[in-house]
């Protein structure tokens, strides 16, 4: 069983910035995949980004060139540098683990609680 714990989530004006982190309970090995996802009001939950043990990164087309994702293996922690925000970007966003040798289609089966970003105009 993996613990996810987020934090960082914060209200922020749009432009700004924030970096949200998610600590783990277990350590990550080569073939974890790892990843952020939010569910903004009235929208279904969306796929951010997601990261391998290995590095590989992915994004959503939305978020592609303002978010980076990054892995901490030594410290199981796993971060989400939001850059350039909009209110579109307002939502829940939570850490998400799987283990898989794909990592774009894994399947995460270990979910944090949440953590609020509210992006004001």
């Amino acid at each position: 069983q993996v613990q996810l714990t987020e934090s960082g989530g914060g209200s922020v004006q749009a432009g700004g910035s924030l970096r949200l982190s998610c600590a783990a309970s277990a350590e990550s090995k080569t073939s974890v995949c790892m990843g952020w996802s939010r569910r903004s009001p009235g929208k279904e939950r969306e796929g951010v980004a997601r990261i391998s043990g290995d590095g590989d990164t992915s994004y959503a087309d939305s978020v592609a060139g303002r978010f980076t994702i990054s892995l901490d293996n030594a410290n199981n922690t796993l971060y989400l540098q939001m850059n350039s925000l909009k209110p579109d970007d307002t939502g829940t966003y939570y850490c998400a683990a799987g283990i898989g040798n794909f990592c774009p289609t894994v399947s995460l089966a270990y979910w944090g609680q949440g953590t609020q970003v509210t992006v004001s105009s």
